[in-house]
């Protein structure tokens, strides 16, 4: 596996001040880092793919749906929308130098209709996905789908449910995220739903059940990470997190900054300890 840290430790909206944190997440032993993900026209694409490949980075990006692009809307036209705005997102990441675009893809955050998920969501969000083939082959592209817990969506919290997803759309492109931050609320076991994937696993959030630097919360970080060695997964696990930072008081209220922990501080824990528990582990240095 391959270590990288989300850029939402320090932002939910990555910019050209942002670049300069690149030769620190290098030197901690970091191999990638993500992108937020909110508007594809507004991200700098040709001064990130840059700046990464100057520092030896490689680049992944999560998106996160706006309220206006909803692929399992009961209206046709926003589901049009939804397919539009996620073609764009293809085209950034790929401009980016990213290989994953990944995050919640399949509804926006916090769509909570009172209903349970009906058989047309399921078929409009397997025809939606599948509409983005083409765009994933010309990119040479994953698109990685993560499931979010309870208080997040109603449509697709579990691995169980993204890997049935996966079977609809019928795409080896198109596989699932799991964020352990979620999964810890939703599944009995992370490391099984992790295996229950087979092939459909694409990428891994390392987050901890508070959000704060890894290995002060309970997630069972050395099970997940034996889990991944045992599966060679060759995918990225990126630490997600949210340190506090000033410039990021109004961050939606989903991303709530651990408190008193600068993203500085919150990355170098978390880095070191990974180390600590896969120590074999050649990515981490």
């Amino acid at each position: 596996m391959k270590v990288g840290i989300s850029a939402f430790a320090w932002t939910s909206a990555f910019g050209a001040s942002h670049l300069e944190l690149l030769p620190m997440i290098r030197n901690l032993g970091l191999q990638g880092v993500e992108v937020p993900m909110f508007d594809p026209g507004v991200l700098q694409v040709d001064s990130i793919r840059g700046a990464c490949e100057r520092n030896g980075l490689m680049p992944t990006v999560c998106a996160i749906l706006p309220k206006q692009y909803n692929p399992i809307s009961p209206e046709r036209e926003v589901r049009l929308s939804a397919i539009q705005h996620l073609k764009k997102c293809i085209g950034a990441t790929a401009a980016m130098g990213a290989k994953l675009l990944g995050g919640p893809l399949f509804a926006p955050i916090g769509y909570l209709p009172e209903h349970r998920p009906t058989k047309d969501e399921w078929l409009w969000a397997t025809e939606v996905f599948q509409t983005l083939g083409d765009d994933l082959n010309a990119y040479d592209l994953t698109l990685s789908i993560e499931p979010v817990n309870r208080s997040e969506t109603f449509f697709l919290r579990t691995a169980e449910e993204a890997s049935r997803l996966c079977e609809l759309i019928g795409n080896p492109r198109i596989g699932v995220t799991i964020d352990t931050f979620h999964a810890n609320i939703e599944e009995r076991s992370i490391a099984e739903a992790i295996r229950s994937l087979g092939s459909h696993l694409k990428h891994i959030h390392a987050s901890e059940n508070d959000r704060g630097p890894l290995g002060r919360g309970h997630v069972p970080f050395v099970e997940i990470v034996n889990t991944l060695e045992e599966l060679q997964f060759d995918g990225f696990v990126m630490i997600e997190g949210f340190g506090y930072s000033l410039q990021e008081k109004s961050a939606p209220g989903y991303l709530w900054a651990y408190p008193n922990v600068s993203p500085e501080a919150f990355v170098s824990e978390s880095v070191q300890f990974l180390k600590g528990i896969a120590p074999k582990n050649h990515a981490l240095g």
